[in-house]
């Protein structure tokens, strides 16, 4: 792990002052009090959001008595009284640094798009049980509140399961601690939980609909449940579960082919998911065949694919993306471009796929989106602006007696685009040679106290974190054996140990323990990779060592656990060494990186490195694995200092050297516009 060490601290610069934003406000009180859902105290960010946001810029003169909503007439989606054309693209708030949202939604606004589509992920909202966590780079309601600033509408996707590539589809693994857990279902276990989360956000969610002033049109309910179908009474509970809480707004579902057919509520509008133009009869004969003539929508666009650790890189070439997106909007649908800006899997949020074999996703989630992971722009984007940009307002029906300009919201000015914002700098820094070290053996005693147990205990099992044990990071199991022999275990995922050759990876695993005499200490050291976030196998996602471990077919007994989880207190206190000629692995390493002007984005490259994970000034900026796709890590500039940073980095294998690399573009990178 890298760790850039700071000596400042570097302000984000304030957000212009706009105007007041009364008609928000006085909508609200007509209609919900405000004090029931939002404690707005003067000088907090939300407070200061909503004193100098000005709807006026969002919404027309034909849309200020908001009554209606967005509805699914006929053929045609209806804004109030008007004919709406859904141009969408997701933008997920916590795969971006909070400074950069403005950004990148600038961008979406001007590549011709009027709608904002994001998730909400429930794992990183409730990390414990009923404490939740909306600060920071998770303020749900001010990225919702900046995109209507901007003149964008918003689709909220609030789950809760949300796939999304991120950790167990963005459930929470403390739901795991359960061992009879059915996720996804009417199981009590599950309802009770997903009841609390529900309670607490969409008190938040609430105010900022359609109908309350607010920029958000649609929920959706769940995500993709028709590929899952264990319960037919789940969508429906779900479905109650969101209008009991106050959502008034239009729902809808969101299905692929596959899944299309076992995925539809009564009452909510059906939209499908795809990528290929062969898909696009879904449209047509399946949706109608289901729930009439009503408004089609393709809520996910794939303008790309996610990418799984050593498999290959996925490219979507842009003429067929421009072929696919214009076969959409000539079939009358709307369109969501999944993903307009992909983001990175900071930390350990990534996902992973199982289904012949377990297959952990990269640290970036760059998707080969319409703008590259650090925002930058692409052929993509280059032809969807030219593609928007040469309609005149939005393109409705001919049998829609409406004049185009009236069908057309402030975000959508036709071929008046905004201009794009300009590309934010990268540079090249002066690599950085770690000068201090610490093996993990060394660490273990700035660690705090293990858990001792009879026997292993997995991950979320773990009697650590008031109770609601660990979901990310690296486990340490530590036992002592008297013999050689075979050692074998049921491991998730990756188990690095002490005196074996080798590692584990997923899945039950055995292997040979040299030869010694007398007592010695066996360690084991596991990695969560990231729990399956699609398929049938979510309910069986615990992490760490799971059940007994066997030498000789004999279960080990007497364990101490250390839970390694790495969060930014995780290296607090440390008392480091000078790097040895000859490094004991797995160790931490910590160099510094002097930044002598303003701070710019930058990509790290671990050339040599095998496997770890990089932090910098205390951010997790994720894992790197030699196996590629991905070569380098994003750091983006907001990270950094002017000065000195902290550089730190875990290494578990071989020791390549002592460079730790900065480049202005990402290796093997994304093809970007330049002007």
């Amino acid at each position: 792990m890298i760790t850039f060490v700071t000596t400042g601290s570097r302000q984000i610069p304030e957000w212009p002052v706009i105007p007041e934003f009364g008609q928000w406000a006085s909508v609200l009180s007509n209609r919900v009090p405000l004090s029931r859902f939002l404690t707005l105290q003067p000088g907090s960010c939300d407070h200061e959001v909503a004193r100098r946001l000005n709807w006026s810029s969002l919404a027309p003169s034909w849309l200020r008595h908001r009554q209606l909503g967005l509805q699914a007439k006929d053929q045609n989606f209806m804004l109030e009284d008007s004919a709406f054309w859904i141009f969408g693209g997701s933008v997920h708030y916590f795969r971006v640094p909070r400074a950069y949202w403005r950004d990148r939604l600038l961008k979406m606004k001007a590549c011709g798009l009027n709608t904002l589509t994001t998730y909400v992920p429930w794992n990183l909202h409730e990390p414990e049980r009923g404490k939740f966590d909306f600060s920071g780079n998770l303020d749900m309601e001010a990225f919702i509140l900046l995109a209507a600033e901007v003149g964008l509408w918003v689709i909220l996707r609030p789950g809760p399961y949300i796939c999304s590539e991120i950790d167990l589809g963005g459930l929470p693994s403390w739901l795991l601690q359960d061992s009879s857990m059915k996720l996804r279902t009417t199981y009590e276990g599950f309802t009770k939980a997903v009841d609390l989360y529900f309670d607490h956000l969409m008190a938040r969610v609430v105010p900022l609909q359609y109908k309350n002033g607010g920029p958000i049109i649609a929920v959706q309910v769940e995500n993709e449940y028709g590929s899952y179908n264990k319960d037919p009474a789940y969508m429906p509970y779900i479905k109650k579960a969101l209008e009991d809480r106050g959502i008034v707004e239009l729902l809808l579902t969101s299905d692929n082919e596959d899944g299309l057919s076992k995925g539809t509520v009564d009452g909510v509008l059906a939209t499908i998911n795809l990528q290929s133009q062969n898909e696009l009869r879904l449209l047509h004969n399946f949706l109608q065949s289901v729930q009439g003539v009503r408004p089609k929508m393709v809520m996910e666009y794939w303008t790309g694919w996610f990418d799984s650790w050593g498999g290959p890189h996925h490219i979507l070439d842009t003429s067929e993306v421009l072929r696919t997106v214009s076969a959409i909007i000539d079939a009358g649908a709307s369109i969501n471009l999944y993903m307009f800006h992909g983001g990175t899997n900071f930390g350990f949020i990534n996902g992973a796929m199982h289904f012949q074999d377990y297959m952990s996703d990269v640290t970036s989630y760059d998707y080969d989106a319409v703008l590259t992971e650090a925002g930058d722009y692409t052929p993509k984007y280059i032809r969807l602006r030219e593609l928007f940009g040469s309609i005149s307002g939005v393109k409705v029906p001919e049998d829609v007696r409406k004049p185009l300009s009236a069908c057309s919201p402030a975000s959508w000015q036709g071929a008046s685009l905004p201009l794009p914002p300009d590309l934010l700098p990268k540079v090249r820094y002066e690599p950085v040679v770690p000068a201090f070290y610490l093996s993990l053996w060394d660490a273990l005693p700035y660690i705090k106290e293990p858990v001792t147990s009879e026997k292993p205990v997995n991950m979320e099992n773990l009697p650590i974190n008031d109770g609601n044990g660990q979901s990310f990071g690296y486990t340490l199991y530590e036992t002592t054996i008297t013999s050689s022999g075979i050692l074998s275990a049921l491991v998730r995922d990756r188990g690095q140990r002490a005196f074996v050759t080798g590692g584990w990876d997923s899945g039950f695993r055995q292997c040979p323990l040299c030869s010694w005499q007398g007592f010695t200490i066996l360690r084991i050291l596991v990695e969560n990779c990231g729990r399956v976030n699609y398929g049938e196998n979510i309910d069986n996602q615990r992490k760490g060592l799971i059940g007994d471990i066997y030498l000789n077919d004999t279960p080990l007994k007497k364990f101490k656990i250390y839970s390694l989880d790495m969060k930014k207190s995780f290296f607090q206190r440390w008392k480091w060494d000078p790097v040895p000629g000859v490094p004991t692995l797995p160790a931490f390493f910590l160099g510094a990186l002097s930044v002598t002007s303003f701070p710019y984005d930058t990509f790290v490259k671990l050339e040599g490195w095998e496997k770890g994970v990089v932090f910098v000034n205390g951010y997790n900026l994720g894992r790197y694995w030699n196996i590629g796709p991905q070569e380098t890590l994003y750091l983006p500039g907001v990270w950094l200092n002017e000065g000195i940073n902290q550089v730190g980095q875990e290494g578990q294998k071989s020791w390549p050297g002592p460079v730790i690399q900065f480049m202005e573009m990402p290796y093997l990178g994304r093809q970007q516009y330049v002007e």
